[in-house]
């Protein structure tokens, strides 16, 4: 009987606190760019706005200094036919993207505007902002959010992917998101957007400047691997060397097979810490999230945490000599055999990148 009445009452409870979808959307979508141009997973932020529904007035926030802020504002303004405004805040401060100008700016331009909506893809750029922005506006941010199915009703994967958990949203204004870049692919279009480019506004930075708080941080460097390659988070094809490989020298093949067929180079947490490749080419939970059109594993055994960030490859093609592992039952081809024999007849067979 009292726990009949407990569900009772917690059914009430729930139908009662229940809020209802926003009635006015507009969102603000922290872009992150480089060379002046919009990068693809902020693009992927602005399609996720798209799906909030409604009349969205979706508007782009950049931020550095100089000319390169001036190109990045002017590819924004025509990146996407749904952005409406790109405010941008130029100063020093800015120049290298630090949590803590940033965030004191997200701040800055909530108080102003007045979003409902606040929302950052989940790289390494937005979990570095949205945290500490989140703290300062004093609300809950929902993080990795792989559908949204209204404007206060999201989808989000936990237990490294093994299960989906849709929360709904029942706290203050604005609702803070990080999204997953590969679960809203941008879609091409063919309009003429430079002729209808969204306007370009300067955000008043004159109260940051008495903040003493973003001067916190300082910059130190940036370390780099310069590569032709394609980039690991937006590549059509990525090939990924596991624990199988045994070694650095080994790993070359993994090199040589995905220069010839034009790929992004993955490899597996085991091998990053096994010191085969640097940590910026691991794929994973807490590596880079992938969904390529193909997706092609050496000598991965298919961990939980690797699987948690490829898992939405459109086509994945797995080699392994043990018949039991893991990512065969993931895998739409796979084969059964030794790498050091497959991938040399690979090279030898398939053609060159075109």
């Amino acid at each position: 009987m009292a726990i009949g009445t407990m569900l009772s009452a917690f059914r009430k409870l729930s139908n009662t606190s229940r809020i209802t979808p926003f009635r006015s959307l507009s969102t603000l979508v922290l872009a992150e760019h480089e060379g002046g141009l919009i990068k693809n997973s902020s693009l992927s932020a602005v399609e996720a706005a798209k799906s909030l529904g409604g009349d969205n007035s979706i508007s782009l926030l950049l931020a550095g200094s100089g000319h390169s802020l001036k190109e990045a504002a002017e590819h924004a303004a025509s990146s996407h036919p749904s952005v409406s405004q790109v405010r941008i805040a130029d100063s020093d401060k800015f120049t290298y993207p630090l949590a803590e100008p940033w965030a004191k700016l997200v701040h800055l331009v909530q108080q102003s505007g007045g979003y409902s909506h606040i929302i950052a893809a989940s790289g390494s750029f937005g979990k570095n902002i949205l945290p500490r922005a989140a703290a300062l506006l004093d609300i809950s941010p929902i993080t990795d959010v792989t559908k949204i199915s209204g404007s206060n009703l999201f989808i989000r994967p936990i237990y490294a992917g093994n299960a989906l958990s849709t929360v709904r949203y029942t706290g203050s204004s604005p609702c803070m998101l990080s999204i997953r870049a590969t679960s809203f692919p941008v879609a091409s279009e063919t309009a003429d957007l430079k002729s209808n480019a969204a306007s370009i506004d300067q955000v008043d930075l004159s109260t940051l400047d008495e903040d003493k708080s973003v001067a916190k941080s300082t910059y130190v460097k940036l370390s780099a691997q310069i590569s032709e390659r394609p980039d690991l988070g937006n590549a059509r094809i990525v090939v990924t060397g596991g624990r199988g490989v045994k070694s650095a020298e080994n790993f070359k093949m993994i090199d040589k097979l995905a220069e010839k067929i034009g790929a992004a180079v993955g490899a597996t947490r085991a091998a990053v810490d096994a010191g085969f490749v640097p940590n910026d080419l691991q794929v994973g939970q807490t590596g880079k999230i992938v969904a390529p059109e193909l997706y092609m594993a050496f000598g991965v055994s298919g961990a939980i945490q690797h699987i948690a960030g490829m898992r939405d490859s459109k086509v994945i093609v797995a080699v392994n000599k043990d018949a039991d592992a893991p990512i065969f039952q993931v895998a739409d081809y796979g084969l059964v055999g030794d790498l050091f024999d497959v991938i040399p007849e690979l090279l030898e067979k398939l053609p060159e990148k075109k």
